[in-house]
């Protein structure tokens, strides 16, 4: 590491609030699959900024896209239209199968966004207040209050007791749990598709489809959180769609702005017609036509470039190398995920061998403290499994 890079850390260290346990090495660009630190150094990334950088770094079109918009305008507020917004809004939509779209900066404020929505269509319904949501144990939705408290690990939420309340928590793919927790104060069932922070655990079909029927019998709103394993990451343009299992509200974030922070929650015509209405909700940043012209043009490179097909082809050619690597290592207890959001479970913590994979200029992240995830731009090729999993052997084996 050169004398500039630790400087670089040290006044990080010192000037940046410490809650995140950084590596130490400071980004300096990006080109396709691949990062460059400020010694130039060169690393395969296989985390694509948590699930982020579907498109790889350094696309021209995107690129280009952003700086137009630059020239045109940034912002405006939400007083008035852009056309970005309109145009990004109009595509989602086509994509996700939803009727209505509403712009956020983030995951975390999709899913506060879904929870007002949830909370707000109840409260119409009846005129009362104190309805219940119903989320899973080991699942992440983010930081803020409201995310924090629908999230299924306790370690997270318990400095920050007590969190928005009636928050109920059942395990995924267990319907019996999920009914155990109804009552006719509940408004609202929350999942990931794929859970990602709580170890690579795909919700199944069954289980999905039998939850949709509880929905509907009772008129409950069904919410599916797809900001890590939408946007064509399990070779769906969002994971629910594999078995057809439509959302009343889903949230996205993550590869919509593939870099831009921006987040999406989309709902059904039949929530948006007795829910948020004018003054309800709102965000300063959110929609603006920067982060829009973001979206629009990630939605159309899906399309040109074939991006879901990839994932397609790419994914069992991974999912079948990590196989490989589980029969040949003992301390390798599974492999599990679907498309190209895969995990290695180990009998071990993982951050030796992470810490080993950077020195050798590759870049992997954990899902917990024994689980190696693998969520790497969607632009990769079956040689850059190769190459992935010809340094990985090596850590494992050191």
């Amino acid at each position: 590491m050169s004398e500039a890079m630790k400087t670089y850390i040290e006044q990080a260290e010192r000037d940046l609030l410490h809650t995140y346990n950084r590596y130490q090495i400071v980004i300096d660009r990006g080109d396709g699959v691949y990062l460059y630190d400020t010694d130039g150094k060169k690393y395969l990334d296989f985390v694509s900024g948590i699930a982020v950088f579907a498109l790889g770094y350094h696309n021209t079109e995107y690129n280009d896209a952003l700086k137009s918009q630059i020239d045109k305008v940034i912002h405006t507020s939400n007083y008035y239209y852009n056309v970005p917004a309109v145009e990004a809004a109009r595509k989602l939509k086509a994509v996700s199968g939803m009727d209505r779209v509403f712009f956020t900066n983030s995951g975390a404020e999709a899913i506060e966004g879904a929870i007002k929505a949830a909370r707000k269509y109840a409260y119409l319904k009846d005129g009362t207040t104190g309805h219940e949501i119903i989320a899973m144990n080991h699942s992440f939705h983010g930081r803020t209050f409201g995310a924090l408290s629908v999230t299924g690990n306790p370690n997270y939420r318990a400095p920050f007791e007590p969190m928005i309340g009636h928050v109920k928590f059942a395990d995924l793919n267990d319907l019996e749990s999920v009914k155990a927790q109804i009552t006719d104060r509940t408004c609202a069932i929350l999942l990931e598709t794929v859970q990602g922070e709580g170890g690579l655990f795909p919700a199944q079909e069954e289980f999905l489809r039998q939850v949709r029927e509880l929905c509907d019998e009772r008129d409950i709103l069904l919410i599916l959180d797809e900001i890590q394993c939408g946007m064509g990451r399990t070779g769906y343009m969002f994971a629910w769609q594999r078995y057809g299992v439509r959302p009343d509200i889903m949230t996205s974030a993550k590869a919509l702005g593939c870099g831009v922070p921006v987040g999406a929650f989309l709902m059904t015509e039949r929530v948006a017609q007795s829910s948020l209405a004018p003054g309800d909700h709102g965000t300063t940043y959110g929609g603006n036509p920067l982060a829009c012209a973001a979206v629009e043009k990630v939605l159309d490179l899906f399309e040109k470039d074939h991006i879901i097909e990839n994932v397609r082809e790419v994914a069992p050619y991974l999912e079948s190398r990590l196989e490989e690597l589980k029969d040949k290592y003992d301390c390798i207890a599974e492999r599990r995920g679907v498309g190209l959001m895969q995990g290695l479970v180990f009998r071990q913590p993982v951050r030796e061998i992470i810490d080993r994979a950077l020195e050798r200029g590759l870049i992997l992240i954990n899902a917990g403290a024994e689980i190696i995830r693998f969520v790497p731009p969607l632009v990769i090729t079956k040689e850059n499994v190769d190459e992935m999993i010809s340094v990985l052997d090596t850590c494992i084996g050191s």
